[in-house]
């Protein structure tokens, strides 16, 4: 066994090898000569891989790799990193530097650290690490790296017309699935992990469900214990990369994310660069990450947002209308996400920036009374949470780094409520009007002008009518 050693000294990340067998994927990792970290991914009742879709599922590994790799190498960015399995070709390294440096924005932020100039993936040739491998997996390399080639694409596989929809619990994924259903897809809901509550909610769509499990190496928590680096990554990027592999071996022509425009609006700027906190949910990596499916996986394998034409505040209008059978299961708060229970405070623990931002966004939509019941309370009239509202309309702070919306339609909202009576004289709704208003101005607080769709998207034509069902709810 290799010496565990601090990854912050290290020269070199590594990515060792992957492999697949019997509905598991491996994917090894390793600092310099370090012990390696292997992570598993585990894809529930595997069906056998027909022979015409091996090789782009060995893509969609090899890609898997990749981008999974983010959560190690941020443990001790070293300078250099090696591709033991077939370096990437130039619009792959593009992809994975972009991920690598935005992904990791937010933890450089808050680290102190700075990526750029940093990370610079290989291109075009294997670096090759430590250790022999068997002529298979040579030939498999051989494989990967023809078939990335620039001047070439790969064939349409002619996948089934079936479409995942990744469920995190929250509103958003709920949208998607209503209007999936509205359109009669055939769907399946699924998910990466486990969690209790995404289970519940996923039961609730009534559409067939599928659990994929990830589990990371248990070396990189003895690393984190040393005082390796640690902090946000783009968990988003990870599942979209697991999901592709799926599409490949379950059969699925189609990925449709819950992402709404909002994402794509950066938490702050800091020396320069844009730190968002969403970025893996943005615009640019899904245009990236669906192209690189298209031309490096499988060319019928759509990868998009149902939602990206859509504000935060549109998505949860179309919530407030077509949601109420999920009301009493859903929940986007972090800190009670564990939690699985019957009572509003078991699902929503009323203090956090997800928290706020719903329960906000949902105002101007639903009847007082039934938000009320949904949270089991009025955040808006307790005056202790001003901070935290604060934060969301960027007044005395920044964005929080959650996956919340922008403070323009945040400030939009709350605009909303100072106009109804039932909400005007809430402690924090007056102090908007009274306090925060003249401080901030009143332009563009029209809640209106944030219903209105844009036309940015990466929706198939077949799956269209799903867009007009979110956009006549």
């Amino acid at each position: 066994m290799s010496t565990l050693v601090d990854p912050r000294q290290a020269q070199t990340f590594r990515f060792v090898r992957c492999g697949y067998a019997d509905g598991v994927a491996e994917l090894v990792y390793a600092f310099d000569d370090g012990p390696e970290l292997v992570e598993r991914i585990r894809f529930p009742d595997a069906p056998e891989l027909p022979e015409a879709r091996k090789p782009a599922f060995d893509a969609a590994l090899h890609l898997l790799h990749l981008v999974a790799g983010i959560s190690y190498y941020k443990a001790g960015v070293p300078e250099r990193i090696e591709v033991g399995t077939g370096a990437p070709d130039a619009a792959g390294a593009e992809l994975l530097d972009a991920l690598y440096l935005h992904g990791l924005a937010e933890f450089a932020y808050r680290n102190k650290l700075d990526l750029r100039g940093r990370i610079a993936f290989p291109r075009g040739s294997s670096v090759l690490g430590s250790g022999s491998r068997p002529k298979a997996a040579e030939a498999a390399i051989r494989g990967q790296e023809l078939r990335g080639r620039d001047d070439g694409e790969v064939r349409a596989l002619g996948l089934p017309h079936r479409t995942l929809i990744p469920i995190g619990g929250g509103k958003d994924s709920l949208v998607v699935v209503e209007a999936l259903k509205r359109i009669g897809a055939d769907a399946v809901a699924t998910w990466v992990g486990a969690s209790p509550l995404i289970a519940a909610v996923a039961e609730r769509t009534g559409l067939p469900t599928l659990n994929i499990g990830r589990e990371l190496s248990p070396v990189l928590f003895d690393y984190n214990r040393m005082g390796a680096w640690n902090g946000h990554i783009p968990v988003t990027a990870i599942n979209s990369a697991i999901l592709a592999c799926a599409a490949i071996l379950y059969g699925f022509d189609a990925i449709a994310f819950a992402n709404e425009r909002s994402a794509s609006a950066a938490t702050l700027e800091y020396e320069g660069q844009s730190v968002n906190h969403q970025w893996s949910k943005g615009w640019a990596f899904e245009r990236m990450f669906a192209a690189y499916l298209r031309t490096h996986v499988a060319a019928d394998l759509d990868f998009f947002s149902l939602l990206r034409p859509f504000s935060e505040l549109a998505v949860t209008r179309a919530f407030a209308k077509t949601g109420a059978a999920y009301f009493d299961v859903f929940s986007s708060c972090n800190r009670n996400f564990r939690i699985l229970g019957p009572k509003p405070s078991d699902r929503w623990c009323g203090h956090c920036p997800k928290c706020h931002f719903v329960f906000l966004a949902l105002a101007p939509f639903l009847p007082k009374p039934r938000l009320l019941s949904i949270f089991g309370g009025n955040l808006l009239d307790d005056e202790s949470q001003a901070p935290g509202f604060d934060a969301l309309i960027e007044y005395r702070d920044h964005k929080p780094f959650e996956c919340v919306g922008e403070a323009a339609e945040a400030r939009a909202a709350f605009a909303a409520l100072a106009a109804r009576p039932e909400w005007r004289e809430d402690a924090l709704v007056a102090r908007f009007r009274e306090e925060v208003v003249p401080q901030l101005g009143a332009a563009s607080l029209a809640v209106e002008s944030w219903l209105a769709p844009s036309d940015e998207h990466g929706v198939p034509a077949r799956l269209a009518g799903a867009l007009d069902a979110i956009r006549g709810a």
